[in-house]
């Protein structure tokens, strides 16, 4: 039988002016994540009414152990989306569908038949890791094991956006991001505050909106693709036997990101655990969710949408043999990441209390630490976004073992290691971490851009059966 080709791909990417192709793949995805952005802190905002405190704690410690975990799925989608951009670059759309159904066979294997138990098992285990409060463990323990246990459809979610998007369509991911945001913002105000004959779940509910959402787009994900017109399209009848040859480039390329996400989520879980050793440990950690986990990701997701273009971009050129405008791609991505950061870190440096004020909080001590930490982070922001647009240049080109290397230096040795040593010699305050955070931008953001500039990416091939590309 033969594949069908869905539509074509969009040959302006790699033959059309670059700041039009990679604003074209950005915009929309830095849309879809500020909108993912925003669903969170509305998450935290209800929770923080209606439960207080302990429950924006609780699902700030659950999403980083969360992340942790799922990590290792999402490295599929990183080394698919190489593939994927390798393919469209060099317009072979047989090789492009071929690859994301192979992705999502192994994603679905993965999560439904091993993050899914051995996440309800060790839940308990990696709550008490990080030092959480008994209020905040009380709220986390069942948030975090009901995304453990039904996270698939957010997992296909993500991974058939990063195929769009590789093949050149950013705008359908899009579609799908705004339509997750309105489910779970409705499913989550009638499973936290309760509705009708539905009681209130508090912290829990905001966990059954999320994946009950997840499961409906990815429904919806699965019609758009057998549909057959979309730039990636699965076809009745496809084999569900692995393709090995596939499977193997996915974690040839996916598995240093699936490592270098482990190792950052990890370094997340040990800062929390320094967080946890302070004084007033509760506060802190709830500053930390909201001002961090919330609030800087209108930052981190603007960027990480901007690293996923600059990826999709980066990877069509090289696969139609245009280094020259890989390089290009990446220096227009990150002016435009310095732009957006810039804005947002002005927010947190004038506005930082009535930014935490959204959330519920009145609690002073909590209000102190999260403006803190905010004025610390309105100059990280400048740091972090130039880090990953480099960084999407380097994985979209097929290097994926640079920044694996270069997280391990500036997201574990240079913060832990800092927060470490002051611990021992003498006494860790909240200030300490902050800055900690920041000089590990600071060195995400040096070593990113002096590894690209070395230019050792042009070589790297990708391989599938007798072919390359």
């Amino acid at each position: 039988m033969k594949a069908r080709k869905g539509k074509g791909f969009d040959r302006s990417i790699v033959e059309g002016p670059l700041t039009r192709a990679v604003w074209l793949l950005a915009w929309p995805t830095m849309l879809q994540n500020v909108i993912g952005g925003l669903q969170g802190l509305v998450d935290h905002l209800m929770v923080g009414t209606y439960v207080g405190f302990e429950g924006n704690a609780a699902i700030g410690v659950s999403w980083q152990i969360f992340l942790v975990v799922i990590v290792f799925i999402s490295s599929l989608f990183s080394g698919m989306g190489v593939l994927v951009a390798r393919f469209a670059g060099a317009d072979r759309p047989d090789e492009v569908n071929r690859t994301v159904y192979q992705a999502f066979l192994t994603a679905m294997f993965l999560s439904i038949g091993i993050m899914a138990p051995v996440g309800w098992f060790a839940a308990p285990f990696l709550l008490d890791l990080i030092n959480a409060a008994p209020a905040v463990q009380a709220e986390a323990l069942p948030y975090l094991r009901i995304m453990f246990l039904f996270s698939a459809g957010m997992m296909l979610f993500f991974m058939t956006g990063g195929a769009f998007r590789s093949a050149g369509d950013a705008k359908t991911p899009l579609r799908l991001g705004i339509l997750l945001t309105v489910l779970n913002l409705v499913l989550n105000i009638v499973f936290i505050r309760g509705l009708g004959p539905i009681p209130s779940y508090g912290t829990a509910g905001a966990a059954i909106g999320t994946v009950a959402a997840g499961g409906i787009v990815a429904l919806v994900t699965l019609w758009i693709l057998f549909r057959g017109e979309a730039v990636v399209a699965f076809q009745r009848g496809m084999r569900l036997a692995p393709d090995w040859q596939i499977i193997r480039e996915l974690f040839r390329f996916g598995l240093p990101t699936g490592i270098q996400g482990v190792a950052m989520n990890v370094a997340g879980v040990l800062l929390l655990r320094f967080v946890g050793s302070l004084e007033q440990s509760a506060e802190a950690q709830a500053a930390y969710a909201i001002s961090y986990t919330q609030l800087f990701s209108l930052i981190t997701w603007t960027s990480v949408g901007l690293m996923g273009a600059t990826a999709a971009v980066a990877g069509q050129n090289l696969g139609a043999g245009r280094p020259d405008r890989t390089r290009k791609a990446v220096r227009v991505a990150a002016g435009f990441g310095l732009g957006v950061a810039a804005l947002v870190g002005f927010l947190f440096f004038v506005a930082p209390r009535a930014l935490i004020g959204l959330f519920g909080i009145d609690d002073p001590t909590v209000l102190d630490l999260g403006e803190e930490l905010l004025r610390y982070l309105s100059l990280s922001g400048l740091f972090i976004t130039v880090a990953l647009a480099y960084t999407g240049g380097l994985q979209g080109t097929g290097d994926t073992k640079s920044p694996l290397y270069i997280s391990i230096v500036s997201q574990i040795v240079v913060p832990l290691g800092m927060c470490f040593a002051i611990d021992t010699l003498g006494t860790l305050d909240p200030a300490d971490i902050w800055l900690a955070i920041v000089l590990g931008h600071v060195t995400r953001a040096a070593l990113s851009v002096v590894r690209f500039r070395q230019g050792r990416w042009q070589g790297i091939e990708v391989r599938v059966g007798d072919r390359t590309a």
